[in-house]
């Protein structure tokens, strides 16, 4: 649990934080990519905060999970399901954006970099 701790406090700071952003914030910049970049680093931390052991090249497996929500977005799969609650609509996204998925990008390799300084530092250390 003491591993997980920093992951898991992380985790509801950012979730705070995008619903914060989702219910107030409704400009140009920081709603759009702000948000898609938070919400990858989100998805990293908490699979971390649920998983004691590192799971091997993490940040790239959250991306290749974002390119298929966004792919699914560009084929309109909420309105092909039927989907009208408004939660779940947001939730799995109804445009495609291609900069959403640089975006996506920039979150997971945020959380790759801070992780390998973290992981270094603490090598260090011993």
């Amino acid at each position: 649990m003491k591993k997980r701790l920093p992951y898991i406090i992380i985790t509801v700071i950012i979730f705070i934080t995008e619903v914060l952003i989702a219910l107030y914030v409704h400009d140009d910049i920081i709603r759009p990519y702000v948000g898609d970049v938070l919400v990858t680093a989100l998805l990293c931390t908490l699979v971390r905060s649920i998983y004691i052991k590192p799971i091997p090249k993490l940040w790239l497996w959250v991306f290749a999970f974002s390119i298929f929500v966004e792919i699914t977005q560009y084929f309109h799969l909420v309105d092909l399901l039927g989907i009208k609650n408004r939660i779940i609509r947001t939730i799995m996204g109804t445009h495609f954006v291609f900069m959403d998925i640089v975006c996506y990008f920039v979150g997971c390799l945020a959380f790759f970099l801070i992780e390998e300084f973290v992981r270094k530092r603490n090598k260090s250390r011993q």
